[in-house]
Parts: C-alpha cells; sequence; structure tokens
C-alpha cells in the first residue's frame, strides 16, 4: 500500500530519539551503550546486570525528557517504517513511547511520536505527553484602554437648509436671506398734488 509522508511544518522542531542498546563482543563480555554521550559501565559477563542497567538508563531518560509539545513525529521521519502496512495521518498530541522486544531484549528506544502513530508501534508503550503550553499573558492595562478609551467623535455636519425654488442652500451658519424693502410709489398727476396741497396748513 503506498503511503504519503508529508513533510514536518517548518514550526515544529525535530522529534528526539534516544537508543540504548546491550552489544556482545566475541570475548563473551557484554556492554551498554547510548545513542547520547552518556557514561557507561564497562565491558562485563554479566549480561543480567548489564541489562538490568540500561533498562534503568531508558527509564532515566524518560524521566528526564519533558515531552516538546511542539515536536514532529519521529515515525514519520522514519517514513512511518514500523506501520508501514496500515495507512495513518500524523495527528494528535506529541507523546513519548518506549519501544522494547523482550523476545530480544537487548535494545530500549525512546522516540517522540504523535498520538496516531504511537498505538501502531509494535512493542511500544506510552510514558508521558507533552504538555499543552500556557496562552500567553494577558495586559490589562492594553485590555482596559481598548474597554474604556471613548471612540473619536464625529464633526458635526448640519442638515442642508431647504430654499424655496426645491434647491439646498450651504450647510453651516451664515448670513440670513437679505431682506429688500420695498419702497411705497406716490402717485403723481393732478390728483396726487391735490392730495398734497389739501395736507399742508
Amino acid at each position: 500500500m503506498a503511503l504519503t509522508y508529508p513533510d514536518a511544518p517548518s514550526a515544529r522542531r525535530p522529534g528526539r530519539c534516544w537508543t540504548i542498546r546491550v552489544v556482545g563482543h566475541r570475548d563473551r563480555t557484554a556492554s551498554v551503550t547510548c545513542s547520547s554521550a552518556c557514561v557507561m559501565p564497562p565491558r562485563s559477563r554479566d549480561l543480567a546486570a548489564l541489562r538490568r542497567f540500561a533498562e534503568a538508563h531508558a527509564a532515566a531518560h524518560a524521566r528526564a525528557a519533558a515531552v516538546h509539545h511542539d515536536a514532529a513525529c519521529w515515525c514519520r521521519r522514519q517514513r512511518c517504517a514500523l506501520h508501514e502496512g496500515t495507512r495513518v495521518n500524523c495527528a494528535g498530541t506529541v507523546v513519548l513511547v518506549l519501544r522494547h522486544d523482550p523476545a530480544v531484549a537487548q535494545v530500549w528506544t525512546l522516540t517522540e511520536v504523535c498520538a496516531a502513530c504511537a498505538p501502531l508501534m509494535p512493542h511500544a508503550r506510552v510514558i508521558s505527553r507533552a504538555v499543552p503550553p500556557p496562552p500567553p499573558p494577558r495586559d490589562p492595562e492594553r485590555e482596559g484602554q481598548a474597554t474604556h478609551s471613548p471612540s473619536p467623535s464625529l464633526p458635526t455636519v448640519a442638515p442642508p437648509r431647504l430654499v424655496p425654488g426645491g434647491f439646498s442652500a450651504p450647510s453651516g451658519p451664515g448670513p440670513g436671506p437679505e431682506r429688500v424693502g420695498t419702497r411705497r410709489r406716490t402717485p403723481t398727476g393732478r390728483r396726487g398734488r391735490a392730495q398734497t396741497e389739501g395736507t399742508t396748513d
């Protein structure tokens, strides 16, 4: 079955992996190795003691390693070879799993993988889970300003004044319409002169 392996998002850091092995030698001795630069015991013929040390060393790594919530799935980095027969999309929280085959009893592997791949990996059990990051701190001053800050007042625009004829005058204060006084015309002619003369004493 063809599987797709999308690249890990650039925002995620690479998933970590620790491998502890019990390695045998030709002189019938064995030693313990770790993928990290850790101090290991010397070679020994006591294979049971070396296996107990390897198991305790893997547990110590598990206790010391805080699972990164933004770690990329290590299983996907390996093209999901441990469950290549099962299609799965990496999803869920990041978990730390310990893989160990008791039939072999020579290898202990700790890896950061996604919650979707973890149950599909053989001889694996979840040791710990990533803790979600805390929310960003709240800024009460900025929130107070956003809540109580008065909105900027818009300039008040007076409605246009309607004048006779269906036109609108410019808005805003201004001089009123000019009032033109009417003059009363005095009738001229004889009748007018007679009225004028009759009124004078």
